[in-house]
């Protein structure tokens, strides 16, 4: 029996940035990304630069902000934090360029987040609205470029801040435990907890569960390969990788948000502003 065609009505927006047939509140999630990435730049470009306040010593506290972590050298005219790799700030630094040991180090986990596969699809939408939106219109270009060429091809560096990301995970695991012993009279240091320490416990975590979810690093563990079932070590590997990637933009945010609020509370404590709580 021949059954009639049925003409369903369709919504046409046309075509132009921003123009679109969707009825539900899509652009939310681009705003809420372009208010809380954008908010972190500000804030972590600030806090780079100023080259003060990134140690605690109060109370024999020894609490270290990650964006200033690993310290190569100590700011000038900063009382030495005792954990400066290599001394005093250097001659040859040009006086031009602000004397903050964080512009030494910051370019390679910045380097990892603004490559990250999640970050870029991200940003691409609510910094650049290329496009905005799935089905919404972005501003058009005669012709599309993609990640193949200049600039954007080289976002293919990511699996290389990846090693490096990798690096900075130990690193900040040492100032946390770092931070759980505290300098009493006579330079002694006895085991302690602080709410710094536990700030600073946490901050690794949550990268760790970034960074080692990562895209690129599934791909190294098993990925590029078509059947890792035979190889049991691997295999775990894999599923452990993949089982955090799941939860990937989760972890990305998270991590930023405490990254950012770690360095706070410790610039809040080295400045006086708060009052770090020993808890034991």
């Amino acid at each position: 029996m021949a059954q009639p065609d049925v003409h369903l009505p369709q919504r046409r927006a046309g075509v132009g940035f921003l123009k679109t047939a969707r009825g539900d509140t899509w652009y939310i999630q681009p705003l809420l990304v372009l208010l809380g990435l954008g908010a972190f730049i500000v804030y972590s470009t600030w806090a780079a630069f100023v080259g003060v306040d990134y140690h605690c010593g109060v109370n024999g506290a020894n609490y270290l902000s990650p964006f200033y972590s690993p310290l190569l050298f100590d700011a000038p005219g900063v009382e030495p934090s005792g954990h400066a790799w290599f001394g005093a700030w250097p001659s040859w630094w040009p006086a031009f360029i602000p004397a903050s040991p964080a512009l030494l180090i910051l370019w390679a986990p910045g380097g990892f987040r603004f490559t990250c596969y999640y970050y870029r699809g991200a940003y691409y939408k609510s910094f650049w609205g290329a496009p905005p939106g799935c089905a919404v219109g972005g501003p058009h270009t005669k012709r599309y470029r993609g990640e193949r060429r200049l600039p954007l091809i080289l976002q293919n560096a990511h699996r290389y801040f990846l090693y490096l990301a990798i690096g900075f995970l130990f690193i900040l695991a040492y100032d946390a435990f770092s931070a759980m012993w505290f300098v009493g009279e006579g330079g002694a240091k006895s085991f302690g907890i602080g709410i710094g320490t536990l700030v600073l416990v946490v901050n690794p975590i949550l990268l760790g569960g970034y960074t080692l979810g990562c895209h690129s690093l599934r791909h190294l563990v098993g990925g590029k390969k078509d059947c890792i079932s035979d190889n049991g070590a691997q295999k775990k590997a894999y599923d452990c990788v993949s089982c955090l990637n799941r939860g990937h933009m989760r972890w990305a945010w998270a991590s930023l948000f405490w990254v950012g609020f770690t360095d706070l509370y410790v610039r809040l404590c080295a400045s006086g502003v708060i009052n770090d709580v020993r808890i034991f």
